[in-house]
């Protein structure tokens, strides 16, 4: 195999970011998309200008058309079209979040192991340069010892009427942007909390709106995190050290517009320069590695566990107005 043909499994609004770096990348190409009905497969298509549509997920799983698969279906669904994927002998990149319970997360887990198929979940900014300068300050020790991360991820709706306000579905901030400040925290922190603590308020259709947690890690370091869909585009990332502090301004999204700065613990700031390139390119090339070359995802599955677990015991705290212990 010399490229990666992939398929698309489904026409979610998301697939927009991931199309143009399919196409960017050196060794794949975008062959297939699969919808619930043909009409709406060979419209999406049209105007893609993506080869083949199938009419059914089945459908397509089925084929021999495709080697690789990006879900982008809600959030309740990503573990069942996961498993379905591998066991069809489809590798698998899966839209964060990669599911909704650690059952779910474990089984995605054994599918990969038992096909011997690449899986990885979908967090494009942990690919993108950017982050990969905030763990070489942190690895090299420029910012010292980490004693507190603080994260926001916020955005409006312009309607009511979205699926990330469905309960059943997985609705909801935390699910749906706070997880990036909960990533962002495990990756600089080097793991997942020992204990969070969270707090949320729930919107009229019953999940929650807004929510805001502490992820303790030890040895007094703190990760705060909070994310929110009643507030205008929001994000920021700062990163708080003894010898010095990490501020980004745009740290998960919209990063071609990031300024990053360093603050020393004396002197003046630094402004440092970001590398161009586009957003959601690193995890398809990440992908690309993986199957090709047969070297581990950057992102681990372990990782992605922890992200769900992390997320998972943030809501259950908020729930019970309680610290909860991982």
């Amino acid at each position: 195999m010399e490229k990666v043909r992939w398929g698309l499994l489904s026409t979610a609004n998301i697939n927009r970011r991931v199309i143009p770096a399919i196409r960017q990348s050196a060794r794949g190409e975008l062959t297939a998309v699969a919808s619930r009905s043909q009409e709406s497969a060979d419209s999406y298509a049209q105007h893609w200008d993506i080869p083949q549509t199938f009419a059914s997920y089945e459908a397509m799983l089925a084929s021999d058309a495709v080697d690789a698969v990006y879900i982008s279906l809600p959030n309740h669904l990503h573990a069942d079209w996961t498993v379905r994927a591998l066991q069809a002998g489809k590798h698998v990149l899966c839209e964060k979040p990669f599911a909704l319970t650690l059952a779910d997360v474990d089984r995605m887990i054994a599918a990969a192991n038992d096909t011997r198929l690449v899986l990885a979940e979908a967090f494009m900014y942990r690919h993108h340069p950017q982050m990969k300068l905030v763990e070489a300050f942190v690895r090299d020790g420029r910012l010292g010892d980490i004693s507190l991360i603080q994260s926001v991820f916020n955005f409006q709706f312009k309607s009511r009427d979205n699926i990330r306000l469905i309960p059943e579905y997985g609705g909801g901030s935390l699910w749906d942007v706070g997880i990036y400040p909960v990533s962002f925290a495990q990756c600089v922190m080097g793991g997942p909390p020992d204990w969070v603590f969270g707090f949320q308020h729930l919107g009229a259709s019953g999940v929650d709106e807004f929510f805001a947690g502490q992820l303790h890690y030890g040895n007094g370091r703190v990760a705060q995190i909070s994310s929110s869909f009643l507030t205008p585009f929001h994000t920021r990332s700062v990163v708080v050290g003894t010898k010095g502090r990490l501020r980004m301004s745009r740290p998960f999204t919209n990063v071609e517009e990031s300024e990053m700065v360093f603050y020393p613990d004396s002197g003046e700031p630094e402004y440092v320069d970001i590398p161009e390139e586009p957003l959601y390119l690193g995890e398809i090339e990440d992908m690309h590695t993986a199957i090709l070359d047969g070297r581990p995802t950057y992102l681990t599955l372990a990782e992605t566990r922890n992200h769900v677990r992390t997320v998972l015991a943030l809501y259950e705290s908020a729930a019970a107005g309680k610290p909860v212990f991982l």
